[in-house]
C-alpha cells in the first residue's frame, strides 16, 4: 500500500473539519473560524503541492453539508479470460469502465451504468469483489477522500462504442495490460479481478 504525504492527509482532514464546521455552527463567529481552517487547509495543501492554486479554495467552497468520502465504481468484465477495458478521452491510457456513483442510484445500478456508458456493453453486476481507500491503493494522490468499490460483471449484451469520456473498448490478458490510467485502475487491482473472477467464492477485500 502506498502512504500519503502528510501534507495531504492535513490538508484533507482541515477541509473536513472546516466544511463539518461551517455545517452546523450557528455563532458567527465560530463561523469565521471555520472559514479560517477552510483557508488554511488550502494553503497547507498548496505549500505541499509546491504551487498555488487560485481555484482551491474555491473548489472546497463549493462542498457543503457534512463531509463523507465520494464513491467511486468500477467493472471487472471477463470474455474469454481477457477483461474488458477502456481507453480514457483524458489521458490516453486505459481503465476498469466506472465513475462515479450518482444520487438514487444503488451501487450495482451505478456501475451497470458507467459499463454501458464507457463501453457500449449492456452489463449485471454479480459480486462486490473489493471496497479500496483510493488514498492507500492509487496515484496520483487526489484531494478528496474517495471509496473505491471493484464489481465482478457479466457482459449480457451490446457492442464496444466509444462516449464522450472514452475512445475505445477492448479486452486484454492478464499479462498483457496496455498503459493504465492509475488514478482509475491499477495493474495490481485488475489483477486481484483476475483472481476474483478465477475463483468466485473468494470473499470481499476491504481496506
Amino acid at each position: 500500500m502506498s502512504e500519503e504525504p502528510s501534507w495531504l492527509t492535513m490538508g484533507r482532514e482541515l477541509r473536513s473539519i472546516a466544511q463539518i464546521g461551517l455545517t452546523f455552527c450557528r455563532d458567527p463567529f465560530d463561523r469565521q473560524r471555520y472559514e479560517r481552517i477552510q483557508e488554511l487547509a488550502a494553503a497547507v495543501i498548496a505549500m505541499g503541492a509546491g504551487k498555488a492554486d487560485p481555484g482551491l479554495l474555491d473548489y472546497m467552497r463549493q462542498d457543503v453539508g457534512y463531509a463523507t468520502p465520494k464513491v467511486d465504481v468500477r467493472a471487472a468484465a471477463f470474455v474469454d479470460g481477457r477483461v474488458l477495458l477502456v481507453r480514457e478521452a483524458s489521458d490516453g491510457s486505459w481503465a476498469l469502465p466506472g465513475g462515479w456513483a450518482d444520487v438514487n442510484e444503488s451501487p450495482a445500478e451505478a456501475v451497470v451504468r458507467e459499463v454501458f456508458e464507457e463501453s457500449g456493453f449492456e452489463a449485471r453486476a454479480a459480486k462486490l469483489a473489493a471496497v479500496y481507500d483510493f488514498r492507500k491503493r492509487n496515484r496520483p494522490r487526489h484531494l478528496d477522500s474517495i471509496y473505491k468499490l471493484f464489481f465482478i460483471c457479466e457482459l449480457t449484451g451490446g457492442k464496444a462504442a466509444p462516449s464522450i469520456e472514452t475512445t475505445e473498448a477492448a479486452f486484454f490478458a492478464h499479462d498483457d495490460l496496455p498503459p493504465l490510467s492509475t488514478g482509475r485502475t491499477t495493474a495490481e487491482q485488475i489483477h486481484r479481478m483476475f483472481r476474483h473472477a478465477e475463483e468466485p467464492t473468494l470473499p470481499t477485500d476491504f481496506d
